[in-house]
């Protein structure tokens, strides 16, 4: 009884030293990643036979173990502890190595560097590649760590802000400085429906010239049918002027001034220069007044013809102006079934490295 008690006694400093130690170093396993399945399996077998002993519980709370965990490990040593991606049999609704390599080659690609992710997997869509959501092209960007070939800001998420209902309701009208590499200034007007988010016009100019508002607000107008829009402005001296006082008063539009006859902002022109910038000019060499007049035809019309917007479930702005694209999002959410069909096929037909068979020894 005295020896056996002595003992005891023993294992007991031992285990208050060990507690201790774990307590001063932070060691936790709540907080850190075993990957390595022998490692796992060790444990396993610890645990297994400590419970003769102490009851389970007891047991994780002294090792900071999860319940989960421990219960996860156990049902995962039927197909091997070791890290690895899901087996597509037992999640067949994963996408495939073929269209996450399809997804990979559109973010780092050079050709697409100019669309957002989330616009892109609705890009990717439209040209039948990757039936995916924004939320999984933005999980794979950090998973893998892929880098796009832009430097991007992501800014704030903004405000809800004025609302439209129909085409030509409400415009937005700015001007907005550009510097060359020289350092001449470059000023480039639009004006975009607040509905369709459509450029109506643009116009770049070497020289502050106030009535070229005027001018394409004009142009604009002149492929109205019917109605009257309300064009919001800032207070600057592009909108207020003799030329822009006649257009305003000949009853073709009424302008609006923000923050002071309304109360929003004139944030939707200012988010399509930043979009414009950011994403498309800052990469390119802006040496020339032509040069940037060839680089804003282009992005205006990707802007309107090719690139969806996430706000008209796959619609392009032509198509939401024109209404023409009606039939978009059935057609992708069809295409979206079809895709989640075949890539279950694809997975349930595929098997990880722990259940494929062993290959034949050739002697």
């Amino acid at each position: 009884m005295l020896a056996l008690r002595k003992r005891v006694e023993g294992l007991i400093a031992i285990l208050r030293l060990l507690v201790v130690l774990r307590k001063v170093s932070g060691f936790s396993l709540r907080y850190t990643r075993l990957p390595d399945g022998s490692t796992k399996a060790l444990l396993l077998r610890a645990i297994n036979r400590s419970r003769s002993v102490l009851p389970l519980r007891s047991t994780l709370r002294v090792l900071q173990l999860s319940s989960s965990r421990y219960h996860a490990w156990n049902r995962e040593a039927e197909c091997g502890l070791d890290d690895m991606p899901s087996c597509p049999r037992s999640l067949p609704q994963q996408l495939t190595r073929a269209e996450v390599k399809t997804i990979e080659d559109m973010v780092t690609s050079d050709e697409f560097r100019h669309v957002p992710t989330g616009r892109l997997a609705l890009l990717a869509q439209r040209l039948g590649k990757v039936f995916a959501s924004a939320t999984t092209w933005y999980k794979l960007v950090r998973l893998y760590k892929w880098r796009r070939p832009r430097l991007r800001v992501h800014p704030p998420k903004p405000k809800e802000g004025i609302r439209a209902t129909r085409p030509n309701e409400t415009w937005h009208v700015d001007t907005t400085l550009i510097r060359l590499l020289d350092g001449q200034r470059a000023y480039l007007h639009a004006v975009i429906d607040h509905y369709s988010r459509r450029i109506l016009g643009w116009k770049v100019s070497s020289m502050f010239d106030p009535s070229v508002t005027a001018e394409i607000l004009l142009n604009a107008a002149s492929e109205l049918v019917a109605g009257k829009p309300s064009v919001v402005v800032d207070g600057g001296a592009e909108n207020f002027n003799s030329a822009v006082d006649n257009l305003v008063d000949s009853g073709l539009l009424q302008r609006l001034l923000a923050q002071t006859d309304i109360s929003f902002s004139n944030s939707l022109i200012e988010s399509w220069w930043r979009a414009l910038k950011q994403q498309w000019l800052y990469m390119n060499t802006l040496d020339t007044l032509s040069r940037l007049e060839t680089l804003v035809r282009f992005y205006v019309t990707e802007h309107n013809t090719r690139l969806p917007h996430s706000a008209f479930e796959g619609q392009t702005p032509n198509e939401m102006y024109f209404g023409t694209g009606d039939h978009i999002p059935d057609q992708l959410a069809a295409a979206k079934k079809v895709a989640r069909q075949s890539r279950i096929k694809a997975n349930r037909a595929t098997t990880c490295p722990t259940c494929e068979p062993p290959k034949p020894i050739v002697t």
